[in-house]
């Protein structure tokens, strides 16, 4: 093979001659196994994921303490390091671990589909199993949520749903409403609906979207009267990356009624608070109210595969894609319904009611609600809130000038915004390097601990996530500072 530069070029840019078609094999490059993989070294995984995944997110994994530790396996609630350390789970893979690791139902249902060689990609015929999924996914869905369409990810499931209500919504009225604080996706359609400069950037998004105050009916109302091209409002039913953050049952009644009087089609986002994490099938169960469309994600794929959904009502998806003429301008992509991951979303959906999980949630869940108050009114200084429902919960702390001694507040509160996000930061990188614990951290809120631990998740468990952190906080924020700056340094 030739390589030639061209002189004129600044720096050089590498042109490369096609190889012969004849008398010569392709050469294979320089390759890593599989077996490689799996032996490589933290100092390997480090230079390799810095030179070709993501040089800038290293630095905030080094600040926690992430970039020393290489998982081997993962089990039920747990991970297991190079080490043998065994690391609670309580971030999740925010929200897509519903099962846990490597349940033994999802892996026995996947080995039994690869045993029998069973088909993978089914564009040009009907598959049994994209259409059996979409069968259990209308029979969990209330209502006449019943016509589904198959992704891959959370953001391909709002493209979808986003779709299809603007189709059915027509093309006088284009607009969507969206939330403050929402986060969506980040593919350029659901980033025009996904209130965050950091992941907007300098993109040019759609402009027929208006922003609108999580949780303010009065606010939505006002926009329906006084604008007749709105025809779609997109709402997180919790809002994840906002701070695990609920509207009172009182908003979606009235939103459910304000969309049906104005002929605005509503999109309930259940990409990471739906698939039993509430302790409900859906969030917006526990309001008595019923969406136009809706999507899931994450736990869908049962920690094993990459499936999300859109679900609608088959009203408004006969409106938008109804005839032949129009049924193909949203049909599955190559990778939608893919065979071994409809299987996997099969079984899952049974485990999830043959192992009642979503009832666990609700249950364990409240238990976390009920110990971690009781971890508030210990340290009311340091703890400001703790919200959420089921196992999606949210843990916010105090601005950092605030958990100081009184003395020091005016000064260091001039730093808060600047500081927000660092006591999240120091407790998550403690629990894991002093405690064995992973948690997650939110998008908009800095200051909010994330915890979405699998549905698996026992009241065991749950203790000594708890113990832990009343333990690293009982040393005091002083300590807490000082603990975590040794860390950097050792």
């Amino acid at each position: 093979m030739n390589i030639m530069t061209k002189p004129e070029m600044a720096p050089a840019r590498a042109l490369v001659t096609a190889p012969a078609l004849a008398g010569t094999a392709t050469a294979k490059p320089d390759l890593i196994s599989v077996e490689a993989a799996k032996s490589m070294d933290v100092a390997t995984m480090t230079d390799l994921f810095k030179t070709h995944l993501n040089p800038g997110q290293f630095h905030f994994m080094k600040l926690l303490g992430f970039h020393k530790i290489k998982i081997e396996r993962a089990e039920g609630m747990y991970y297991f390091d190079q080490n043998g350390r065994k690391i609670l789970d309580f971030f999740g893979g925010f929200g897509s671990l519903a099962f846990g690791h490597n349940h033994p139902r999802i892996i026995a249902a996947r080995q039994k589909f690869q045993d029998e060689k069973r088909q993978e990609i089914a564009i040009a015929f009907m598959s049994q199993y994209a259409a059996a999924l979409a069968h259990n996914i209308a029979k969990c869905s209330p209502g006449d949520l019943d016509m589904v369409f198959l992704g891959s990810s959370g953001s391909e499931a709002m493209e979808a749903a986003i779709k299809v209500a603007e189709r059915a919504a027509g093309p006088k009225r284009p607009k969507v409403v969206y939330a403050e604080n929402s986060f969506h996706g980040k593919t350029k359609g659901v980033l025009s609906i996904t209130d965050g400069q950091l992941y907007r950037g300098e993109f040019k998004l759609t402009d027929n979207t208006v922003k609108v105050p999580f949780g303010d009916i009065d606010a939505v109302e006002r926009l329906f009267r006084s604008d007749p091209e709105i025809g779609v409002i997109v709402l997180e039913t919790v809002q994840g990356g906002g701070g695990i953050i609920k509207a009172p049952a009182e908003y979606w009644q009235k939103l459910r009624a304000l969309c049906d009087k104005h002929g605005v089609l509503w999109v309930a986002d259940e990409v990471q608070c739906g698939y039993g994490r509430t302790g409900r099938f859906y969030a917006f169960e526990h309001y008595g109210v019923i969406p136009d469309v809706t999507a899931l994600a994450k736990s869908l794929g049962a920690g094993k595969a990459a499936v999300g959904a859109m679900i609608a009502r088959r009203e408004v998806y006969m409106k938008a894609y109804g005839t032949p003429k129009t049924a193909m301008i949203h049909a599955m992509a190559t990778f939608g319904g893919i065979g071994e991951a409809c299987v996997t979303a099969i079984e899952g959906l049974n485990v999830l009611y043959d192992e009642g999980l979503i009832d666990n949630a609700a249950d364990t869940g409240a238990y976390l609600l009920e110990r971690l108050d009781a971890l508030q009114a210990k340290y009311p200084k340091i703890i400001k809130e703790v919200r959420g429902q089921g196992l999606m919960v949210g843990l916010e702390f105090h601005d950092f000038s605030q958990t100081l001694p009184m003395m020091l507040r005016p000064i260091v509160s001039v730093l808060d915004d600047k500081l927000k996000g660092s006591l999240s930061g120091f407790v998550g990188a403690l629990l894991l390097r002093d405690y064995d614990t992973l948690v997650a951290f939110t998008e908009y809120n800095r200051n909010v601990i994330r915890l979405e631990p699998p549905l698996i998740c026992e009241r065991e468990h749950v203790d000594a996530f708890v113990d832990a952190l009343d333990s690293l906080l009982g040393r005091g924020i002083v300590s807490i500072v000082k603990d975590f700056v040794k860390s950097q340094v050792s």
